[in-house]
């Protein structure tokens, strides 16, 4: 999740400066270029300067000779770094091992610090236990049979297959094998370099303290991340009981293929889930609160998302309701969910179904964390922190020393970001400011095909453009123009460009398509490092690939000849 970005400045002035929202950095010249590591973060956060004692220590580090510096690096791979005769028995604690404290963790490692990683659980979090891992084991399976099953598209490629089918356990062990492999790779690579893991559930009892489990060991540490992650959510009136009424956890281990099931929530979850289960053979019926499917998307990927991987499917769907109350099957009688009209609270209608899944989303895991012991109130359950993800109390101030990253903190409930968080806390802690941009993070929806996205959608944009007095422009792009996709026959797909025309920024890009998870990438590292448009449109990409749909999208985009608004740095959020 990291890249290097090398920095170079012409000799030919004294000084150069760097000017961003809120600070300037006077930079000496005639340097070797700076080697900086970037994780999707405002450039600001390349730590040159804010102060005086920063601006001293980090040009100690960069005037650090290369040979010295690599052996510090590998001093605390070994060893797990040096405490430097603190006090404290760690530099950094981090409690919670899912993928954000994982993260961290490495980082920590790499940047010197005496490290250790509280887990009351198993290493890997939800993401490699419980969810983005072991899903995309049984989404593999699901491509794997809508392409066997699909006669139209096999002839088309001049193959025959006879028939296609499945082993339950198999498809389950599939995925319960690589949720096993994964977390093993996640312990061992701790385990490599020196993190010690703390067995246990980590409770803080003050300023720097954290008790281990239920025994009466105290661990001190000069900086803790709290890295708890995040538990299924269940509305009330859900009665769940693990076989007809589940969480994504029990679907996970796919214990069963029931052949009408209802899925309550069509977010990511809920899509995911509807494209596993068709593909095995079953009916879906989705039940949605808002007014139209998969409301978190971009309102024209919804849409073309819903006339591919809704309506040619056995899926059908109540939109405007709740699930009032849902009762597992019991006694002969098939899972009941009573429905009720999402506005007027009015009976809508009653299913009947042979199993239910609860996938409206998640709820922070923060409960027994002993924040009441250093004054900080959760608020819906959530660890409030600012923009550098320094946790803050119940009187509005800045708790020393503690952070909070990932699910628990609810800045944005994805892996990848709450590792990204904590590579950002782990820079603060060693030195140089980071203020990471959540509007450069990606998400993705691994349905066939897929969605993903970044920065804003098109009505987010434009109310932002309303406020702040810029026009907004959209550039779109179809997958039926690219030879890579119709080499695959698999044509149908949009991606869409919001961007502003007069300095050529980013402001958002949603793919529906064949890999549009990997596509987005580029979009993505273009809004992280405050790429315009009219830069990005001289890039070459190789041909023929699926990469050459965002190439055509850029290049579609109608930049105002002589832009020179400088593009703005998002604010954090």
């Amino acid at each position: 999740m990291q890249s290097s970005l090398s920095l170079s400045f012409s000799p030919t002035s004294s000084a150069t400066t760097i000017s961003r929202s809120h600070h300037s950095f006077p930079l000496s010249t005639g340097t070797k270029p700076l080697n900086l590591r970037f994780c999707g973060l405002r450039r600001e956060a390349l730590g040159l300067g804010f102060s005086t004692s920063l601006n001293r220590n980090l040009h100690q580090q960069q005037q650090l000779p290369r040979r010295q510096y690599s052996a510090v690096v590998s001093a605390a791979r070994s060893d797990n770094g040096s405490s430097s005769g603190s006090s404290f028995d760690y530099d950094l604690l981090i409690i919670g091992a899912g993928v954000g404290g994982h993260g961290a963790a490495l980082h920590a490692v790499e940047k010197g610090l005496k490290t250790a990683i509280v887990e009351g659980d198993v290493v890997g979090g939800t993401c490699v236990n419980r969810g983005c891992v072991p899903s995309k084991a049984l989404l593999a399976v699901s491509g794997r049979m809508r392409e066997l099953k699909s006669d139209h598209h096999l002839k088309s490629l001049g193959l025959h297959v006879s028939s296609a089918g499945y082993d339950r356990q198999g498809v389950a062990d599939h995925a319960n094998n690589l949720a096993t492999k994964i977390r093993s790779n996640l312990t061992n690579s701790l385990k490599a370099i020196g993190v010690d893991i703390l067995t246990g559930f980590g409770t803080v009892v003050g300023p720097q303290k954290v008790k281990i489990g239920s025994s009466d060991k105290i661990v001190t540490a000069k900086d803790i991340i709290i890295a708890t992650g995040s538990v299924p959510f269940v509305p009330k009136g859900v009665e769940v009981d693990g076989k007809t009424v589940i969480t994504s956890d029990h679907a996970l281990k796919l214990e069963s293929v029931p052949e009408w099931i209802a899925i309550v929530g069509s977010g990511y979850i809920g899509l995911e889930f509807s494209d596993v289960y068709t593909a095995l053979g079953s009916e879906v019926t989705f039940v949605e609160a808002l007014d139209q499917l998969m409301p978190g998307f971009d309102p024209e990927i919804s849409k073309l998302a819903q006339r591919v991987l809704v309506n040619p499917r056995n899926i059908d769907y109540h939109t405007g309701v709740f699930a009032s109350k849902i009762t597992p099957a019991r006694d002969g009688k098939p899972v009941l969910i009573e429905l009720i009209d999402a506005k007027t609270k009015e009976p809508k209608d009653t299913l009947e179904v042979d199993a239910a899944l609860i996938a409206t989303g998640r709820a922070p895991f923060t409960e027994g964390l002993g924040l009441e012991n250093v004054d900080v109130a959760t608020q819906r359950g959530f660890i409030p922190v600012d923009e550098r993800m320094r946790v803050i109390d119940a009187n509005g101030k800045l708790v020393p020393h503690l952070y909070c990253i990932g699910d628990a903190n609810g800045k944005m409930m994805l892996a990848h970001a709450a590792s990204a968080q904590g590579i950002s806390v782990v820079e603060q802690v060693t030195g140089r400011d980071h203020v990471l941009n959540h509007l450069s993070i990606p998400a993705a929806c691994f349905t066939h095909p897929e969605i993903s996205m970044v920065g804003l959608t098109e009505p987010q944009a434009r109310e932002k453009g309303e406020k702040e007095g810029f026009e907004v422009s959209v550039a779109k792009t179809s997958f039926k123009a690219n030879t890579k996709a119709l080499a695959e026959n698999e044509g149908e797909g949009l991606a869409k460009l919001i961007y502003r025309p007069d300095n050529g920024e980013i402001l958002g890009v949603h793919i529906f398509g064949l890999h549009a998870a990997d596509l987005i990438h580029e979009a993505s590292n273009a809004i992280a490092l405050g790429t315009r448009i009219q830069d990005i449109k001289l890039a070459v990409h190789a041909h023929p690939t699926l990469s050459e749909v965002l190439d055509e999208l850029f290049k579609s985009a109608k930049v105002k000849e002589h832009a020179s608004i400088p593009v703005s740095e998002p604010v954090a959020v």
